[in-house]
C-alpha cells in the first residue's frame, strides 16, 4: 500500500537515490523489483541501535518513516539522519524532525470489545462505514507529499523482474487459479476452508481449472485440509514451499485468486491479477487491494452487512457471523464473472 506513494516520490524526485530498510524475511521480493536503488535488511533480533548504527555508515539526507511504531523512529534517530519525517504519536515525535499530524480523515483501527459487538447487534445497528479518502494509500501519500510528491492516488502496481523458473515446480499446464485460505492475524479473517472447497470445486467442474494453492508456512495445515477436498489431479499445494520472488510469478500467472485478507492478496493485485476476497473482521474501504472506490476495479471485494463488522479482532467473540452471510455462491459468482470477463 506504500508502493502508490513512493512512485509519487520518484516523479517528484527523479534525479533521488531511493534505499529501503525492510525485515530480512522480504528482501526477495524487493529485489526482483525495480523501485529502489539499494536495498538494507534487518533481522527480527537486531536492536534498534545495531540498525541505527549500520544506517550512520550511509550519507542519507532523509528518513521517510511509514510505520507508525515507536521502534522505527527510534532506529532512524540513531542513525543520525537530518530529516526525519513521519507520523506524530505513539512517543515519537521527538525522534523526529518533521512530525506530521495525522489526516482529518484517517481512521484508527479500533478493536472492538464483545459488549459492543453485543450492544450493536442487539439494536441491529448498521455497518460502519468509513469515507472514500480514509484508505491507507492516503495515509503514506499524505507523508509522501511533505517531500513534495503529489498526493492523487493510483492502484498499486508491483514493478518486477520476470522470474520464468518460478513456474517450474507446476508441473500442469494453465490455466490456473489461486487459494490463499490461511490469514497469520487472526481465525477471524479466514473464511471457513469448508467454503474454499467448495467453491473451488464448482470452478474446477465448470471451468477445468488447475487449483494452486498458495501461503506461508503458517498456511500449510489448512492448505492440506483443502487439497484432500479437491480432485487429486486438479490441485497443486505450494503453500510454505515458494519464496516470495516465486510466489509473485505464480501469482502474475493465476487467472483469478480467491484469497483471505493478506499480504499476498496485495501482491495478487499488484501484479495485476483480479482478486476475489471475502473480508471479515476488517475492512476493505481502509485496506483493500487496488485503488480505493475505483469502480471499474477488477477486483471482488465482498463484505458483510451485519452491524459488528469491521471489529479488527483477530478472533470472534460470538459466532463469526460476518462470514456466515458471506455465502458460496457470493463468492462463486464473483469468481466466475471473473473469468467470463477474461474469456
Amino acid at each position: 500500500m506504500t508502493l502508490p506513494a513512493l512512485y509519487r516520490l520518484r516523479e517528484a524526485n527523479p534525479k533521488s537515490k531511493f534505499t529501503l530498510l525492510t525485515d530480512q524475511k522480504l528482501a526477495d521480493l524487493w529485489e526482483n523489483t525495480d523501485h529502489f536503488d539499494e536495498i538494507l535488511t534487518f533481522k527480527k533480533s537486531d536492536s534498534p541501535c545495531t540498525i541505527g548504527t549500520r544506517l550512520k555508515k550511509y550519507t542519507y539526507d532523509t528518513a521517510l518513516i511509514f510505520p507508525n511504531s515507536f521502534r522505527s523512529a527510534l532506529e532512524c534517530w540513531y542513525g543520525n539522519i537530518p530529516k526525519r519525517i513521519g507520523y506524530a504519536g505513539n512517543w515519537r515525535s521527538l525522534l523526529l524532525t518533521d512530525p506530521i499530524g495525522h489526516r482529518a480523515q484517517s481512521v484508527p483501527m479500533r478493536k472492538r470489545v464483545k459488549i459492543d459487538i453485543e450492544y450493536r447487534l442487539i439494536n441491529n445497528l448498521d455497518r460502519q462505514t468509513f469515507p472514500s479518502n480514509a484508505h491507507h494509500i492516503h495515509q503514506y501519500l499524505h507523508l509522501a507529499k511533505q517531500l513534495g510528491a503529489g498526493d492523487e492516488p493510483l492502484a498499486p502496481k508491483l514493478i518486477r523482474r520476470e522470474n520464468s523458473s518460478s513456474l517450474e515446480s507446476i508441473n500442469v499446464s494453465p490455466p490456473y487459479i489461486g487459494l490463499i485460505a490461511g490469514a497469520k492475524y487472526g481465525p477471524a479473517k479466514r473464511w471457513p476452508a469448508k467454503n474454499f472447497i467448495e467453491t473451488a470445486n464448482a470452478i474446477v467442474k465448470e471451468y477445468q481449472i488447475h487449483v494452486l494453492l498458495l501461503g506461508g508456512r503458517d498456511d500449510c495445515e489448512i492448505a492440506k485440509e483443502i487439497e484432500v477436498g479437491l480432485p487429486s489431479e486438479k490441485v497443486t499445494n505450494l503453500a510454505g514451499k515458494t519464496s516470495l520472488t516465486e510466489l509473485t510469478s505464480i501469482l502474475a500467472n493465476c487467472e483469478v485468486v480467491l484469497s483471505n485478507d493478506t499480504g499476498p492478496m496485495h501482491l495478487a493485485a499488484a501484479v495485476e491479477t483480479p482478486v476475489v476476497v471475502p473480508f471479515g473482521s476488517t475492512s476493505p474501504e481502509l485496506t483493500g487491494p487496488g485503488l480505493p472506490h475505483n469502480l471499474a476495479s477488477p477486483h471482488h471485494l465482498i463484505h458483510t452487512d451485519v452491524g459488528c463488522s469491521p471489529c479488527f479482532l483477530r478472533k470472534c467473540p460470538i459466532d463469526l457471523r460476518c462470514f456466515k452471510s458471506i455465502t458460496v455462491e457470493n463468492v462463486l459468482a464473483a469468481v466466475e464473472n471473473v473469468l467470463a470477463t477474461k474469456n
